[in-house]
C-alpha cells in the first residue's frame, strides 16, 4: 500500500489566517487543533515562481514558497511536510518555519534510512509545533490524524463540516 503527502501543517487558526492570501490553498482540520494545507497541483501552479524551493530538497515544494512560509510563520509556526511510501520503503521530508525565518530542518529520512531516536522529521515538526501523543498512538503523525488519507489530493475529499474524531479531540 502506498502513501503520499506533501502539506503545510500548522495550528487551524494560522492556517485559516494565512490561507486566505493564497489562491488554491484549502485548510483540512486534524486533531489536537491542527489542520493542513495540502499541496495539491492548483495550490503548486498559484504558489511557485516557476523553480523549485531554493535548494531545500523537497520534492513539491513551488519556487520562492519558503518565503511565503517564512511571512506565513510571523502568524505562528508551520512546517512544510512531505512523505513518500510504497510498499513500506520510503522517504519523510520536514522543516519548521517560526517568526519569519526557517527554523528547524529541513530533516530528511531516505529509502532505507531508519528514522531518528526522537521520531520522524514529520513527527518531530508536529512535536515542535505542539502535538502530543496519546498512549495508544505510535507517534505524533498518528495522533494529529495524518494517517486517515493514503495521498495528499485525497484531503481535499475529507468532509470538513463533520469530522468526528476531530470534534472528538477538541473536547
Amino acid at each position: 500500500m502506498s502513501y503520499e503527502l506533501q502539506a503545510v501543517i500548522g495550528a487551524e487558526a494560522v492556517l485559516r489566517k494565512v490561507a486566505a492570501q493564497q489562491p488554491g490553498a484549502v485548510v483540512v482540520p486534524l486533531r489536537q487543533g491542527f489542520a493542513l494545507i495540502p499541496m495539491t497541483d492548483e495550490l503548486f501552479d498559484s504558489a511557485t515562481d516557476g523553480g523549485r524551493g531554493d535548494g531545500l530538497r523537497f520534492s513539491k515544494l513551488p519556487g520562492g514558497f519558503e518565503r511565503v512560509l517564512a511571512d506565513w510563520s510571523t502568524a505562528g509556526p508551520l512546517g512544510y511536510v512531505e512523505a513518500g511510501y510504497a510498499g513500506g520503503v520510503g522517504t519523510q521530508r520536514a522543516a519548521l518555519w517560526a517568526d519569519g525565518d526557517l527554523a528547524i530542518g529541513p530533516m530528511f529520512v531516505d529509502v532505507n534510512e531508519p528514522f531518528p531516536a526522537i521520531g520522524s522529521p514529520i513527527s518531530q515538526v508536529l512535536a515542535h509545533l505542539g502535538a502530543t501523543r496519546r498512549r495508544r498512538d505510535p507517534d505524533e503523525f498518528v495522533a494529529v490524524g495524518l494517517d486517515r488519507c493514503r495521498d495528499t489530493e485525497a484531503w481535499l475529499a475529507v468532509d470538513r463540516s463533520v469530522l468526528p474524531e476531530v470534534a472528538r479531540s477538541r473536547r
